[in-house]
This record gives structure tokens, sequence and C-alpha cells, in this order.
């Protein structure tokens, strides 16, 4: 089988899965398709090793990346320019197209909705099919007319670690609590730190730590400082996905507590294959896919603080229970949600369409299940 992987940027979301495919596959190809944003690069999104599957558009002439991408026998795109894919479509050949969600305000933007109803119509009686990265991308696009019939479920996958989960939980510090994100209005950190305020009230031995940079980290900065929250709270600023990794595995809670703007949210499969206790607003893509509300994780209200705030405490109040969703955490990513599961069964799903099948329904649950 030869796959071709069009995206905007080849990152630590993506090499996983990339690994993988590539080592199933006869030929497997990523093609970049736009360059790194400066906020990325200072993330260290731009750390990380590409190996030789790894192409720029521009290393092809525009014949020739467009003769590659028709010849392959699956196409997955996350981001290109329609001409690229444009007879391939002509010529209904398999193209899986994965997407986060489009409508990510409460309030569909009608010209939003023409957009991808207009893009989308030409593809519906061709060999297109979604992989959705959000588990409300699908009612997103049913809006639009895709049919839910050629929509499965999909994420990002980024590095599963193994642990002796035992051992991992055991060495955690004892009441810490991890934030990560950009620090912007989508991710509400202001929750965090209304977290933490009510933890030093009642009288709670705690600490949080908080990883990001971003526009409000001066307004974070000064509540710790007003809140004289400065001997639990620790504003850390921004750090490489390996360091992050380093804080989740020594943290027994990670809170996740971003609005219906966060499109997946890869740090929940990160922090819940490091043994973390997550509690994660309803509204992130993820959530709905990932996490069983009181047995792999705590699922709360998105702005809820006081559902926030009683979740914490539960965690905080019995160890043992705790301990037991850190650990379904940790199997939910390394036995279900991870690269390697979802190139064996996106592979299995494409041998399946272009063996004639239309829109199989191949597994019950999880990756590539019908979303």
């Amino acid at each position: 089988m030869k796959i071709v992987f069009l995206s905007n940027y080849y990152n630590h979301h993506q090499a996983f899965l990339s690994l993988q495919l590539n080592s199933m596959c006869d030929d497997y190809m990523f093609i970049e398709t736009g360059e790194m944003l400066e906020e990325r690069k200072n993330m260290g999104y731009s750390l990380i090793t590409r190996p030789k599957f790894v192409y720029k558009d521009n290393d092809f002439e525009k014949n020739e990346l467009i003769k590659l991408i028709v010849d392959a026998d699956v196409v997955i795109i996350g981001a290109a320019p329609d001409y690229l894919i444009k007879e391939r479509i002509k010529m209904k050949k398999l193209i899986f197209r994965y997407s986060e969600r489009i409508f990510k305000e409460k309030n569909i933007d009608i010209f939003r909705w023409i957009k991808y109803t207009v893009k989308t119509f030409p593809q519906r009686k061709h060999n297109v099919y979604y992989l959705f990265s959000s588990a409300y991308a699908s009612s997103d696009y049913f809006k639009c007319g895709v049919k839910l019939a050629k929509c499965y479920k999909w994420g990002y996958f980024p590095e599963c670690k193994n642990y002796d989960i035992d051992e991992l939980i055991s060495s955690k510090t004892q009441n810490s609590i991890l934030w990560c994100a950009r620090l912007i209005d989508l991710k509400h950190p202001e929750m965090a730190i209304s977290v933490a305020k009510r933890l030093k009230k009642d009288g709670y031995d705690f600490t949080m730590n908080i990883i990001g940079d971003g526009e409000l980290k001066s307004y974070i900065n000064n509540e710790i400082i007003k809140e004289n929250l400065k001997d639990n709270v620790h504003l850390l600023g921004s750090m490489t996905p390996e360091n992050v990794r380093k804080y989740m595995e020594k943290s027994e809670i990670f809170l996740f507590t971003s609005d219906r703007h966060e499109g997946w949210g890869a740090v929940m499969n990160e922090s819940m294959n490091s043994g973390c206790a997550v509690v994660a607003s309803n509204v992130v893509g993820a959530t709905p896919f990932l996490l069983k509300d009181n047995k792999n994780g705590c699922v709360f209200s998105c702005m809820n603080e006081n559902e926030l705030y009683n979740k914490v405490c539960m965690l905080l109040n019995d160890d043992d229970f705790r301990k037991k969703i850190s650990k379904q955490a940790y199997y939910t990513i390394s036995n279900e949600w991870n690269a390697k599961v979802a190139a064996e069964r996106l592979i299995k799903l494409s041998n399946a369409i272009l063996n004639g099948e239309q829109s199989p329904d191949l597994f019950e649950d999880g990756i590539c299940s019908k979303a």
C-alpha cells in the first residue's frame, strides 16, 4: 500500500502515527503544505527529527506532486490546497479528510456553513471519507450535508510511552496538580487559579504547576500574587513537549479547562499516558472519545467552577479512587488510543474500501469506529 499524508507541517502530533504507517506500508510519504508558525517553533515543535519520508510541497514540480497524489492508494488530508486533490476526486480514488470541529461558536456562522457545504458537495458521491479529531465534528459536518456513514473517529496520537504504571503512580508528587496550555482565553487558565484559591482557603496542602505562555501571562501572574498563592502555584512559562511530559509524570492531577474552541487537545492523550487523573471540560474535542467520567478520568461541565472544584477535591480526598482513575487512564492510551492502533485500523479500513466495501463498519468503538 502506498499512502500520502498531506498536512501543514510535521510535528510530534503526527510523527508517531507517521512512523507506524511508514513501518506498515510499502511506501509512505508525509508532505508539508505550509510553514510552521513562529509560536509553535518557540514551543519546541521544530526540534523533532524529520525522517526521510517527510517532504515539503515545493520539493516537487506542481504536476509531479499532483501525479504523486493521484498514484497513491490512499491519501490523507489535514491541510492542502484543493487543486492538489481535484484530479484524484474526479477519479474516485480513496481520500480521507481529517478534521476537528468546524463550528466552534454556539451560533453557526452562515458564511462558514455555506463555505463547508459548497466545499464538501462535490465530494459526497466520490470516494471521500472523514476522520474526525473531535467528538463534535460529525454533527458539524452533518449540518453541511456529509453522510454520517462516511465519518470515523480519529484523533491526535502523540508518543505513547510504556511505564510500570504502579511504580509511576507511586512516584508522583503528593497532591500535585498540573495545568498546561497556551495562556489564552479559550484555554481558561483563570479556572486553575480559581481552583487553587479555593483549595488554599479550604486548607489543602497542594502544589499547582502552570506551564505555558501567552497574552494572559501577566494577568495570571498578578492573580497568583494578589491571592497570595506563590507558595502553592508556580508559573513555569513555555517548555518543550519533552519537558512537559516530565512534569506530567510527576503530577497526580491534570486540569483541562478549555471551552468548545479546543479542537482535540493532545495534552489529554499525553497526561493520561503519564498516569495523571485528568479533570476535563466536557466540550473539549477529545473528551467524549477518551474519557468515561469517574472511570478513567473526571468530566465537568464547561465553565462550571463548582463542578471542577468538586472533582479535584474528590481526587485529592480519595487516594484509592485517584490511583484507579490514573491507572485506567494509562490503559486507555496504551491499549486503545495510540499511533500503533490508529495505523493498524486505518490500513484495515483502507483495504476494506479499496476492496469495494462502501462505508465499512469494522470496529465497535474507538479509533476508526463510526463517528
